[in-house]
């Protein structure tokens, strides 16, 4: 009996593109019943704490509440918060991470004294609380109180934050991933004669792929091989962080600025480091341009050292941004819409856009290591010319 796997690779294409739109389906009703009160200061308090008037309409509360839930979406959090139910969203189900805090001593506790946000954690007399519109961690007084200045930016003492929070357990988790499922290929080449067994038959393409397609050409077959470890770890490590933002697990990592900052700055660091004197005569002083003109280029060269790492921090970082800001706001129109006709169709428009965002997962780890290569083979790249004197 011979099956075809046609359907079976449509079936999982399909589950694939629907996987973000999961993690923010809540039920319209409780699963127990609150009274009209009850239900009420919930929602009071809910807006208070995240900034919504009490003046506006109910179609203006609807529309800030969405916003602030794609702008929440987009931060990185104490907890890890699977999803939420309830008519008003309050109760959740997730678990705890531990938050470290250095504020004249280290405080060590658990992120469930913040309760989702909405309480004051208290730890050797001194009091902490989130703020909802940075999700960072700032020293208040018992009752969590909040200053701002003139501009809206809290005033309040922050202490230096070491917490495990969702983005450094995702990180933690996938270079746990890498390193079990590489060390596993690696074993397989010594057993069977170089022959990949198991997942690794899936992974070998793509790493014979980056050595010889984009490795080599762009830095040279005699200085690749010490670049090899960075870039296949760049790539795997961009491509499954891509990845795990698009399940319903709601993780924002590559659109997280520091982190794509970090990525771009050890790409400038290992240039920088591994570069010969032929790349810093070229930027310094030119062979073949009239002095004067060495002057004025240096500088300009220079700059152009530190605007490449930089691009490479913003475009990882915009790409993936945009993509989540846009994804959620048609999963947002889904409700606003809330007919027979738009809400269909919105959830048509999602599902074609997560499918693509399957594909800009990879594409955007594959720039990143295209452009770090480039930037690696102009770092080593010989220089055979010779000066010539006016």
């Amino acid at each position: 009996m011979v099956i075809s796997k046609k359907p079976l690779h449509f079936i999982i294409a399909t589950l694939v593109a629907c996987f973000p739109l999961f993690c923010f389906a809540n039920p319209n009703v409780d699963t127990k019943k609150v009274t009209t009160e009850t239900s009420h200061k919930i929602q009071e308090k809910s807006n208070e704490a995240h900034g919504i008037p009490e003046n506006l309409t109910e179609d203006q509360k609807a529309d800030l509440e969405r916003k602030n839930y794609v702008k929440h979406h987009l931060l990185d959090s104490h907890d890890f918060n699977l999803f939420s139910y309830g008519k008003n969203g309050e109760k959740h189900f997730g678990f705890s991470l531990p938050v470290i805090l250095w504020d004249n001593g280290i405080h060590f506790f658990s992120s469930s004294k913040f309760e989702h946000g909405e309480s004051v954690a208290e730890s050797n007399g001194n009091f902490y609380k989130i703020n909802h519109h940075d999700g960072k961690v700032y020293k208040t007084d018992s009752e969590g109180t909040f200053t701002e200045d003139e501009k809206g930016h809290v005033t309040n003492a922050k202490p230096i934050d070491f917490s495990i929070t969702k983005n450094v357990l995702m990180i933690l988790l996938v270079g746990l991933i890498m390193f079990s499922l590489f060390a596993g290929l690696g074993k397989s080449y010594k057993k069977n004669g170089s022959i990949a067994k198991g997942a690794g038959r899936f992974f070998e393409p793509i790493i014979l792929y980056i050595r010889d397609d984009i490795a080599i050409p762009n830095i040279g077959e005699k200085h690749y091989k010490k670049y090899m470890s960075f870039l296949l770890t760049t790539f795997f490590f961009i491509w499954f962080l891509n990845m795990f933002g698009l399940t319903p697990l709601g993780v924002n990592i590559t659109g997280n600025i520091a982190f794509t900052a970090s990525l771009a700055i050890i790409t400038y660091l290992i240039t920088t480091f591994t570069a010969k004197k032929d790349y810093w005569g070229h930027i310094f002083w030119m062979p073949g341009v009239p002095v004067p003109m060495k002057f004025i280029l240096a500088p300009i060269e220079l700059l152009g050292t530190i605007i490449k790492p930089f691009s490479l921090m913003i475009r990882l970082y915009a790409n993936m941004l945009a993509g989540h800001i846009v994804l959620m706001s048609l999963i947002a129109l889904m409700y606003t819409f809330n007919s027979p006709i738009g809400s269909p169709l919105s959830f048509l428009l999602a599902f074609v856009l997560s499918l693509l965002e399957v594909l800009v997962a990879l594409l955007q780890a594959y720039i990143f290591t295209m452009l770090a290569a480039l930037y690696f083979g102009s770092a080593v790249e010989e220089h055979h010319h010779e000066e010539t004197h006016h």
